[in-house]
């Protein structure tokens, strides 16, 4: 598999155009063809959103899903070949985890209808956490079968190693940001107000009680930005009630990825406050990089996968502490120097993270594992 085109099936649920960006770098690489397995819709608890049909450079294969199309265990796709006849693929990429059903329904198609094909799966997974036998079964099946594992993380890989996978694991993540929406822009802030903002799901994982508290203690002035929603929401506005912030808390539904460099042109600094549970920590953190990409300095938590993803390019503070939130918050408050510090470091560093870097690493590795050079056709 050395020479000749290389013709990659990948199987992948995005549901915006910000993500599909890694697919077309990797369609214009010499040596490579590419196909696109992808949900015909994206549904989630906020309703459905019909895909984009098209990927520059790639064929595209629409498939309903039974199930959430945001759920990573059970949904399932509605196909049994994948088109994997119709591709005749040498690799197969499927972005799933392998305590999956779709990975367990991918592994099955490829050993039916692509048997000769090298199987890569993913996983964001950094905690070992307790699983049914049923579960242990699908998982036993798919890490058996897949020739390499893509993780998200380093803990991911460790992970792994602890149910007994030998296998290739390298850390690529699944989804990069992308620079040419997430941008530094004119900043839009005001010097009387200091805002803090944190984008994502309303889930108490998310640590966003202590959001508000460090909020609180850093008194007038401190304005927070809530982005997103989820089944927190009405706690976590009782809670900013209680505080005595609730007037200087902005609640904003989620928006579109297109739309968020001009809200986070707006703030001062964005947070995320994560909480580990016995199930769960931070895998990744997507608004760190989106911010940091922005120019926009950024302060994590250590739960899990942040300090990784953000290294020297913004402030951590220990999970669950308000206290040490409101102090690092307190610097940036006091400091436009370290902001604008902060925000250069963090703009170098989603270079890391960029589509671009994404698609190189994974194009790199999909010629190392089908016997072809590292360097082969760059």
């Amino acid at each position: 598999m050395s020479t000749g085109v290389i013709r990659v099936l990948h199987i992948a649920r995005y549901r915006a155009p910000s993500m599909e960006r890694k697919l077309e770098l990797m369609a214009a690489q010499p040596g490579l063809a590419f196909w696109l397995v992808r949900p015909a819709v994206w549904q989630d608890e906020y309703g459905k959103v019909a895909v984009n049909p098209m990927v520059p450079g790639c064929s595209v294969f629409r498939v309903p899903m039974l199930g959430r199309t945001n759920d990573p265990h059970r949904a399932l796709y509605r196909t049994l070949t994948f088109g994997m006849r119709t591709v005749r693929p040498h690799l197969i990429h499927a972005e799933e985890e392998p305590d999956s059903l779709a990975a367990l329904q991918i592994v099955l198609a490829r050993r039916l209808f692509a048997p000769r094909a090298k199987l890569i799966l993913h996983t964001w997974q950094n905690v070992h956490r307790p699983k049914k036998w049923y579960v242990r079964l699908v998982t036993r099946i798919s890490l058996r079968e897949a020739d390499a594992i893509l993780c998200a993380n380093r803990e991911a890989v460790q992970v792994l190693r602890q149910m007994g996978y030998q296998g290739p694991a390298e850390v690529i993540p699944p989804v990069g940001v992308d620079t040419r929406i997430f941008r530094p822009m004119e900043r839009r802030t005001d010097p009387a107000t200091f805002r803090v903002a944190y984008a994502g799901r309303f889930v108490p994982e998310k640590g966003l009680d202590v959001l508000l508290k460090a909020v609180a203690l850093l008194g007038p002035g401190v304005e927070l930005w809530l982005i997103g929603d989820g089944p927190q929401r009405a706690a976590l506005q009782a809670l900013a009630q209680d505080l005595g912030i609730g007037e200087r808390v902005r609640w904003i539904p989620p928006v579109a990825p297109e739309q968020m460099p001009e809200l986070l042109a707006q703030v001062d600094v964005v947070v995320l406050p994560s909480r580990t549970t016995p199930v769960w920590k931070e895998q990744f953190g997507r608004i760190l990089v989106e911010a940091m990409a922005c120019g926009v300095p950024v302060v994590g938590s250590d739960s899990g996968a942040i300090p990784e993803v953000v290294g020297e390019a913004g402030l951590i503070f220990p999970e669950g502490d308000a206290e040490a939130l409101a102090s690092q918050l307190g610097r940036l408050l006091k400091s436009s120097d370290l902001r604008q510090e902060l925000g250069r470091r963090g703009q170098a560093r989603a270079w890391l993270y960029s589509q671009e870097q994404v698609a190189h690493e994974t194009v790199r590795f999909y010629r190392w594992l089908s016997g072809g050079s590292d360097e082969e056709g760059e």
